[in-house]
C-alpha cells in the first residue's frame, strides 16, 4: 500500500561541500554555482542536506559548467533516493538473516520511527539484491584469491523466506568461502539457474573442478548444462539430514508426548503474573524456562531436538525439586 502520512520534516541539516576545488580535467579551479537540498530519512532523525554543486568555469575544459557534487553524498543514500543507506542495510538484513516478509519489515520500521510505507520497503530491498549482486561481481579480491588458488569448487543453494516469494539464490566457492554471486530470482527453473550459472562462470578467472548443491532436480538440471562433464556432488549437511531421517522421525514422535505434559503452561503463567509476592516471580521464570525449552528447536541430522528437549525438563525438575527440598515451594 501507498505512504498515507505526509514526509516528515528534518530534524537537523548538514552542510556538504566538494573535497575536491580542481577540475578532475583541465586542473583549473571550481567554484560554488549554486546549491541543491535533498531530505533523507534515517533510522534515528530526518536530515536536510545542502548540496554545494561546483562547476568549471574553463570554456575549453570538456567538464565545463558539468556539475561536480559533494563526494560524501553517495555515503549517505543512494542517487534520487529518499531513505539512507543504514534503513537500506537493515531492511535486508531483517530479510534474509531474520526471514522477515515484507509487512513485518515494514511494521519494525514503523516501530523505529520511519516513515516508510510497504511498497517502499520493497523497492528497497530490490535496490538491496542490486548492491549486493554489483558489489560481488566488481570484487577484485576475489579474483585475486582465486588466481592464487588456481582452481574453483562451487556450492549452489537457495533462500526463500516466505513461501511463494522469490528465492534467494548464493553461489559460494567452497575452498575460499568467498561469496560469487547473490540474486533474487521468481522462478527457480534449470533455465534460470543456468543463465545464474554463466554469469558466474563468464566472471571466474579460474576453472570449475567440482560442484555441490542439495540435490535439487532444477539444480541438477542446471549444473548439467553450465558445468557439463564437473563432478557434482551433494552436501554434507543434506547428505547427513538424509542419512540421519530415520533417527529424525523416531526423535520427532518422542517429542510429543513430553509437549503434551506442559500443554497447561500458559494459564499457569497467567496466573502467576497476577501475583505480586516473589513466589509469583519464581513460577513465572520457571513457565519462562519450560516455553523456551518448548521452542529451542534444532536443525536435524546433528542436534537431536527430542532428547534436548527432555534434558531440559529434567534440568527443571531437578532445580524444582532442590528448591522444595530447601523449602521454597511446596508442591502443587
Amino acid at each position: 500500500m501507498a505512504r498515507r502520512n505526509p514526509k516528515p520534516d528534518p530534524t537537523r541539516t548538514e552542510v556538504l561541500d566538494c573535497m575536491a576545488t580542481a577540475c578532475p580535467n583541465c586542473g583549473k579551479p571550481m567554484w560554488v554555482d549554486y546549491e541543491n537540498t535533498r531530505i533523507i530519512v534515517m533510522l534515528t532523525d530526518v536530515v536536510k542536506l545542502r548540496l554545494r554543486i561546483r562547476r568549471c568555469q574553463n570554456r575549453d575544459c570538456e567538464r565545463y559548467h558539468k556539475p561536480y557534487r559533494p563526494e560524501c553524498e553517495g555515503g549517505w543514500a543512494l542517487p534520487k533516493h529518499e531513505f539512507g543507506l543504514d534503513v537500506l542495510a537493515v531492511i535486508g538484513n531483517r530479510r534474509y538473516r531474520h526471514h522477515e516478509t515484507v509487512g513485518e519489515i515494514h511494521a519494525f520500521l514503523r516501530e523505529q520511527g520511519v516513515v516508510i510505507s510497504e511498497r517502499s520497503v520493497t523497492n528497497q530491498l530490490d535496490r538491496y539484491d542490486e548492491l549486493v549482486a554489483l558489489s560481488l561481481q566488481a570484487n577484485e579480491r576475489v579474483h585475486q584469491v582465486l588466481k592464487q588458488q588456481g582452481y574453483g569448487v562451487l556450492a549452489v543453494d537457495g533462500l526463500q523466506p516466505d513461501v511463494g516469494h522469490e528465492v534467494l539464490w548464493v553461489v559460494r566457492e567452497c575452498v575460499s568461502g568467498e561469496v560469487l554471486c547473490a540474486r533474487a530470482l521468481l522462478s527457480s527453473s534449470g533455465d534460470d539457474l543456468s543463465g545464474l550459472l554463466d554469469e558466474v562462470k563468464q566472471v571466474l578467472p579460474v576453472p570449475v573442478v567440482g560442484v555441490v548443491s542439495d540435490g535439487q532436480q532444477s539444480v541438477r538440471k542446471a549444473i548439467a548444462k553450465s558445468f557439463p562433464g564437473i563432478p557434482h556432488g551433494l552436501c554434507h549437511f543434506h547428505y547427513l539430514r538424509e542419512a540421519a531421517r530415520p533417527i529424525y522421525e523416531a526423535d520427532r514422535h518422542a517429542k510429543k508426548p513430553l509437549k503434551k505434559q506442559v500443554r497447561e503452561i500458559r494459564p499457569l503463567e497467567r496466573k502467576a503474573t497476577k501475583r505480586d509476592d516473589e513466589m509469583g516471580a519464581i513460577i513465572h521464570d520457571y513457565c519462562q524456562a519450560v516455553r523456551s525449552a518448548i521452542t529451542d528447536d534444532r536443525r536435524p541430522p546433528l542436534v537431536a531436538s527430542g532428547l534436548r528437549l527432555r534434558e531440559r525438563f529434567i534440568a527443571i525438575v531437578e532445580s524444582l525439586t532442590r528448591m522444595r527440598e530447601k523449602g521454597g515451594c511446596q508442591p502443587s
